[in-house]
Parts: structure tokens; sequence; C-alpha cells
């Protein structure tokens, strides 16, 4: 069994408080979303926000992605303004103590369609699936299938375009790496993310991510998966 890249008890901690920068700035996101607001704004906002809590930076570009954008998994912020009935993602993370955090939630700013919220549905609970397979001596492979399957059967297999997650440390993508071709294994300690996602190119997407420690079966983040709606 693999066990590189298993943190120790002060690792976690610095993990942990990375999360804990990141919710506090997720609100503060929240808080500046209205209309016309734009990608951009809300990108600089998260930047700004996780220095002034004390981290020592993003730990990756932050992904902000309206509407349509939201089908580019690694969507690069633009001028694009926010209007009422899009969904929203936004993909994020800090560094404390040189460990790294990362997070993405999707919401819906105002009325949503049918369809989103259908898609919304079928995202969180492959989410789920997913932390409830990561366990110790897990083949990577199967808690990937366990996210995957759940698109896959409700007609949306082909719309799920990366793997279900990565280890998170020092690095924000390290080993192990959950997807389809993995030949490793889950060892206890580990720290990976859970994000399943669906793209649908011309019109939306859908990501849920949080981190989860292998063992524990729960998410480091304090925030629910439901779907957000902000008025």
């Amino acid at each position: 069994m693999q066990n590189d890249h298993v943190k120790s008890a002060e690792e976690l901690a610095l993990m942990r408080r990375a999360a804990a920068v990141t919710d506090d700035v997720y609100d503060h996101l929240l808080s500046c979303v209205r209309e016309g607001v734009t990608e951009k704004e809300l990108a600089d906002e998260v930047l700004k926000k996780t220095r002034e809590l004390g981290a020592e930076d993003i730990s990756f570009d932050t992904i902000v992605a309206f509407g349509e954008s939201g089908a580019e998994p690694h969507h690069v912020p633009t001028d694009k303004p926010l209007e009422r009935g899009m969904l929203v993602t936004v993909d994020m993370g800090a560094v404390v103590g040189g460990f790294c955090s990362d997070f993405t939630r999707t919401f819906a700013f105002g009325d949503v369609g049918e369809e989103e919220r259908s898609v919304y549905d079928i995202v969180y609970r492959a989410q789920k699936a997913g932390i409830a397979a990561v366990r110790p001596e897990v083949m990577c492979r199967a808690a990937d299938a366990a996210a995957r399957d759940i698109i896959a059967e409700a007609g949306y297999g082909e719309s799920y375009i990366h793997g279900t997650g990565h280890g998170v440390g020092r690095e924000i993508h390290e080993p192990p790496t959950l997807n389809p071709k993995s030949e490793e294994t889950l060892a206890a300690g580990q720290v990976v993310t859970v994000e399943p996602g669906i793209y649908l190119a011309g019109r939306m997407g859908v990501r849920i991510e949080d981190m989860v420690l292998v063992g524990e079966g729960r998410p480091f983040s304090r925030h629910a998966t439901e779907l957000l709606t902000l008025r």
C-alpha cells in the first residue's frame, strides 16, 4: 500500500487552518455578490480577503465562472457581469504555514431552471458518494468510480471530463490521484479532494469540491453542499 504524502498532526493542523481561512473568504465573497459584479472583481476579492485573514497567499489562481463559463473547468475570470438566473462556480484556496487548501462551490444567483437544479442534484449526490468511498486501502479508481457512476447513470458521463480528486499538501496537486486509470491506493492520513462535476458547453457547469482526510470521512469545510440560492 502506498503511504506517501501521509500528513502529520502538525501538517493537518495547518491544512485545517488554511481551510478555515478559505471558509471565511467564501463568506466574504458571498456578501460581495450582486447583479453586475464581474468574475474578475470577485476573484480579486478572494485574493484580498485571503491575505487580510493572515494566509501567505492563495494556493492557486482563483476560478470564478458565471453561467456558460462554468462549462470550462479551468475558466479564467473575465469582465463578464453577473445576471440573475446564473449559476456561479468559485474554486479557491489558501496557503497557511506552507500548506494548501482547495475548495469549490457552485451556487445560484436568483432562480435557475429545472435543468440547472437537476444537474446540481446529480453532482451533489456524486460528491457524497465519492466522499463515502474515500477510505484506507480503497483503490483510487474505485473512489473515482463511486462518484463517476452516479453521473454516468444519470446520462452525463461524457460531461464529466476530469478526475474525481487529487492529493493536497504543500502542493495544490500531489499524489494520490483519483481517476479511472489510477493504480494508487488510499492510505489513512492522506488528504484528497473530492470534486465531481458536469460541464455542458455553451450552457453551464456544476462542480462541488471538498478536501477530506482519508479515514475520517468528513470535509474540512464547514460550508454545506446543498444548492445555495442568493436573491
